[in-house]
């Protein structure tokens, strides 16, 4: 069982840069011709607007440290995922779990400025357009991860977002902004790429968009549809070092996205949109630290499937004085994967064994077979939730008018999670056979029975989480001057999780069917100033709290983990285990300076983090249980620079450093090895930075082309809280891109490498029972590019 074996890895940016890599650049944007290139002797710095605080501003002039990346320049970057994001982004990391964890689709979290946990809630929240696809951090599955498919922008809010966007928006919240349907423009793009990966398969990805105004300045479609794959380059082979299998972790994934947008009168517009996508994982890219580089030795291979469904209706009314918005969701997540089990399960069993050498009956070589048995764990995952929100907003602030802006609204969603698990042992009930001996007899394995390895399953789980949400909200602007105003900003939220579930056979001791929940309640305020010192300088300083929702465990059998738990103070495992929360407070600034040919965006921030949701590690029956252990603090600094010395070059560097460690010792008194007061939260580099230059230039003719290259630094980070772990230190490392095109009237074509000095340092290398895994950066990508627009 899987959760029973959370060895908890924290997949860091490191680790997240590096499946980056990995990714093939999809150039989602459909802009089909880079914009930047086609506006080579403009001398201005694009300005990217948001809508933060739920509606549309200049970024410049809100209180929070925002990254805006455009759509042009997420194609111009190679960026098409969560992975490629954190190589533009400041202080934006992820984590992940064994198994799949990190080193497979689906499976990571997300964290911002070091509020970093894989246990319990998420701590960021993700929308894609305004629908929120947040899930928890259950052990089965990670983030929900959209493709950079026909995208506007992306933001990455940091800091907590609560009184706007709720519970788990305690560390940011990151906001995929698709392209909407132009009424005006008939237009059609697409786009294809080739690629290969040294000492991998070749790589290939293909996109279309059109955009259709069926009815002039009232209705028009949008439609696209992508295909990529991502070649993989980990080979399986056996215990002899023959390869069984190669390129195993190749990835195949596919999307439709379909948007209407109808205006039947001036004052009303209507946008139903459905977004799809699945994800086929053929394997992950983890391989035996022991082994040549690039090289799995394992029992099962780990595939997965991952699809997202995502409709909503967006009704927005302009009511004269004040601006009425509806959004109507429904998100559905569907995720089945296989976990190789052997390292665990197996191993597990056959330490349940009595053994002829302490007086009982099991001979070694039975001991021996049993923990050499392939098992796996197939985990199907479904995830449903409906949400409502409306929100009332005035107009934007105008002197003659109010000194006053607000906003208010309300939020109602029901999330459904289910999972599924099973864990065969494979040959099992044949093996105890061999050996003259049956898996029922207690004699030989302590509380076994008829019936606990139904045709070898060792394992049968299924888990019914609930978690429903309420909440009211407002925040409300006074301008003191034209120049200076104050927010205040409010959320009460009243949450409700419960689970049901249902485990047996005999890895779950003597089986459970039970129910459990917890309720939460939450005011989170939020208080801002912001001085607009002049028209190209803004300076502001925020307070605010973040919020993430309690909830339920896991069953822990106490037959087999009751000396684990004696150890812990406590005979059972919790039920359940309480919400935990933030304060955040900031300082910034943010300039255009130079006729805006160069801004500057930094912050200063300061996080205290009480009541930490945790994940206890069993090691003896290897289960685990979320408890609230302990507070932390996180400090740091950001910036972004961009500047465009002459026409045609841009330069762009940004960078974080963040101080996230624990603030005392109550993890440690939890059973939570190395949670001491200064201990360096897991899977947060100390620092990350990114550089970029780009040079567009004039060929003949009206024909353009570029230039381009980036390097990309990620600190250090530590990988557990147990100093006695292989995966506690992990290193620092570098990557470098370069790329080049040239566009045409309506064609754009590029070459591109990635990792070109192909960097292959170790970045975490967990250990999972006796196997110690490990990740490397992504081998070097060669790859060219082609894009129309007609």
């Amino acid at each position: 069982m899987k959760l029973r074996s959370t060895v908890v890895l924290t997949y860091s940016l490191a680790a997240a840069a590096a499946t980056a890599l990995v990714s093939v650049p999809s150039r989602a944007q459909q802009a089909g011709v880079d914009s930047a290139t086609q506006v080579a002797g403009a001398d201005q710095i694009e300005v990217v607007t948001v809508t933060a605080q739920k509606r549309r501003e200049d970024p410049n002039k809100v209180a929070m440290s925002i990254s805006a990346v455009s759509g042009a320049a997420l194609q111009a970057q190679h960026v098409n995922d969560f992975a490629d994001l954190t190589r533009v982004v400041p202080n934006m990391s992820f984590t992940a779990a064994s198994g799949n964890g990190g080193a497979g689709p689906g499976t990571s979290n997300i964290e911002v400025r070091g509020i970093s946990s894989a246990a319990g809630a998420a701590t960021v929240g993700v929308y894609l357009g305004d629908v929120s696809i947040t899930v928890g951090n259950v052990y089965t599955m990670g983030s929900v991860e959209p493709k950079f498919f026909d995208i506007d922008r992306v933001e990455v809010l940091r800091g907590p977002q609560a009184t706007l966007y709720g519970a788990s928006s305690m560390g940011g919240t990151i906001k995929f902004m698709p392209n909407e349907p132009d009424l005006k423009a008939r237009e059609f793009s697409s786009y294809a790429e080739l690629s290969a990966t040294r000492r991998g398969g070749a790589s290939h990805a293909a996109n279309l968009v059109a955009n259709l105004p069926l009815v002039a300045d009232e209705l028009a479609l949008r439609i696209g549809v992508q295909a990529q794959r991502s070649g993989g380059f980990i080979n399986q082979v056996d215990g002899d070092g023959k390869v069984l299998a190669k390129d195993i972790n190749q990835v195949d994934d596919r999307g439709l996205r379909v948007a209407l947008k109808w205006k039947p009168v001036r004052a009303l517009t209507i946008v139903p949109s459905l977004y799809y996508q699945q994800v086929d994982a053929k394997d992950i890219s983890a391989f035996n630290i022991e082994l040549p580089n690039y090289q799995a030795r394992k029992q099962v291979r780990e595939p997965s499937t991952d699809t997202l469904l995502t409709p909503n209706v967006t009704v927005s009314w302009d009511m004269g004085r004040a601006d009425l918005t509806s959004s109507t969701s429904y998100f559905q997540r569907k995720f089945d994967r296989t976990q190789n089990g052997s390292a665990y399960n197996s191993y597990s069993l056959s330490t349940f064994l009595t053994s002829t050498l302490d007086g009982g009956t099991a001979p070694p070589a039975l001991i021996e077979a049993i923990a050499g048995l392939p098992s796996a764990v197939y985990l199907n995952n479904q995830v449903r939730q409906v949400s409502q929100e409306f929100r009332l907003a005035s107009k934007p602030y105008d002197a003659a008018v109010s000194p006053w802006t607000w906003l208010g609204g309300a939020y109602f969603s029901n999330q459904h999670t289910n999972i599924a698990e099973n864990d065969p042992i494979f040959g099992v009930n044949d093996t105890f056979a061999r050996f003259g001996f049956s898996s029922a007899d207690p004699a030989i394995l302590p509380g076994a029975y008829a019936g606990a390895f139904p045709n070898d399953n060792a394992f049968a789980g299924a888990f019914h989480y609930r978690e429903k949400q309420a909440s009211v909200f407002g925040e409300l602007n006074y301008y003191l001057t034209p120049a200076l105003h104050a927010t205040f900003g409010a959320r009460y939220l009243k949450g409700d999780s419960t689970l049901d579930q249902k485990n047996g056979l005999y890895l779950a001791g003597a089986g459970n069917n039970s129910a459990s929940g917890q309720s939460s309640k939450a005011f989170t305020p939020k208080y801002a100033l912001t001085w607009e010192v002049d028209p190209s300088n803004t300076l502001y300083t925020s307070v605010a709290k973040g919020f993430r929702l309690g909830g339920s465990n896991v069953f822990v059998p106490p037959t087999t983990c009751g000396p684990d738990l004696a150890a812990n103070g406590i005979e059972n495992g919790p039920a359940t285990y309480a919400a935990d929360s933030l304060w955040s407070y900031e300082v910034g600034s943010k300039s255009r300076l130079l006729n805006n040919r160069l801004t500057l965006n930094t912050a200063v921030f300061y996080v205290k983090w009480n009541n930490i949701q945790q994940g206890v590690y069993l090691p003896t029956c290897t289960y685990t249980y979320n408890a609230n252990a302990g507070d932390a603090t996180s400090r740091g600094i950001e910036f972004e620079i961009k500047a465009k010395p002459i026409p045609g070059l841009t330069l762009s560097a940004s960078g974080g450093y963040v101080k996230a460690e624990l603030s005392n010792d109550q993890g440690l008194k939890n059973g939570i090895v190395g949670a001491v007061a200064g201990a360096q939260i897991q899977g947060v580099p100390k620092y990350n930075a990114a550089v970029n230059a780009r040079y567009n230039f004039a060929l003949f003719g009206d024909k353009s082309g570029f230039v381009m290259g980036g390097a990309q630094w990620v600190g250090a980070s530590k990988g557990s809280l147990d100093p006695d772990q292989t995966d506690y230190q992990r290193p620092a490392y570098r990557t470098v891109d370069f790329s080049a095109g040239m566009s045409f009237e309506r064609l754009d074509a590029s070459v591109f490498v990635k990792n070109a000095f192909d960097t292959d340092t170790v970045i975490q290398h967990p250990q999972v029972a006796s196997i110690v895994q490990g990740y490397r950066v992504a081998p070097r990508s060669i790859g060219m590019s082609l894009a129309a627009k007609f």
